[in-house]
């Protein structure tokens, strides 16, 4: 295994992969990498001959306030996990080779941006697209895997791949969890012991609304996020920022989820740390 740090030298083994007819695997991190990385990782490997890790941690994606200096770096942690796990390459780029002086490009997926998530960061996803349409050009990648976690980036992710025709395949990951249900984020390393007791809280909530939903008891989105909001909020730990339930294809509100395809997505703060989870219905 290797790792590269620069843009050109990336471009340069991704054209020579290309000739020798070699298929190329990528899976964008931020590093700091934990089982859910690894999850995705592992699932890239059984799907190409070159495998690309990119760690760069997008100053681009963070806003104003946000943990962009706090958050967690361990590159000779993450670089024996990706050995252990028969990563080809590390793309480990600096931020002055992504973002060189007088850079002024954007890539937006509108509407679908502003939805959700977007609402209280709205720079995120412009970040967050904009790196990854320069991971796609520079490492040249046929497939990319992306987890399910963060259901509306895959959503947007999918979207851009198709308006700009990346000739991308896009693979979904499933949310690996602790045993007690948190879902796995390198951001679970902010939370302080109490928190981290309360954390489940989320899952416990997602878990109560699917099998209303299921079970043909909730008919009314916003009666059920209402119940959740309540069990969420009961012990006075959580600050909810959204409950909603919407279509899987384009994260469109559903007033009466019963019978249908949706996904029921959150997003809260406990202390200092802002957690998302979600959970498909009728899948």
């Amino acid at each position: 295994m290797e790792i590269i740090e620069r843009v050109k030298e990336m471009q340069r083994r991704a054209i020579d992969a290309k000739r020798r007819g070699l298929n190329i695997g990528l899976v964008p991190t931020m590093g700091y990498l934990h089982e859910g990385h690894l999850s995705l990782i592992r699932i890239a490997r059984k799907r190409c001959d070159l495998l690309v890790v990119s760690i760069f941690v997008n100053p681009a994606q963070f806003g104003a306030g946000e943990d962009l200096d706090a958050y967690p770096r361990d590159l000779h942690r993450d670089e024996e996990l990706c050995n252990a796990e028969g990563v080809d390459i590390i793309f480990y780029p600096e931020k002055v080779d992504m973002y060189p002086g007088g850079f002024t490009t954007g890539v937006l997926v509108k509407q679908l941006s502003g939805l959700l998530c977007g609402r209280s960061r709205p720079e995120h996803f412009e970040g967050v697209t904009t790196v990854v349409a320069k991971l796609f050009n520079i490492v040249m990648s046929d497939i990319a895997v992306f987890g399910k976690k963060d259901y509306q980036q895959q959503v947007i992710i999918r979207r851009m791949t198709a308006d700009l025709n990346f000739p991308i395949e896009i693979i979904p990951g499933e949310t690996i969890r602790e045993t007690d249900g948190l879902a796995l984020s390198s951001r679970n390393k902010y939370l302080t012991p109490p928190e981290r007791e309360s954390a489940p809280a989320l899952r416990k909530a997602l878990i109560f609304a699917k099998t209303r939903i299921e079970s043909g008891k909730a008919t009314d989105s916003k009666k059920l996020t209402a119940e959740m909001a309540g069990m969420i909020e009961s012990d006075g730990t959580f600050e909810i920022d959204y409950i909603e339930i919407f279509d899987p294809k384009n994260l469109t509100p559903i007033d009466n989820p019963s019978g249908k395809k949706s996904v029921i997505a959150l997003a809260a703060r406990i202390g200092k740390t802002r957690l998302i989870d979600n959970i498909e219905v009728g899948f």
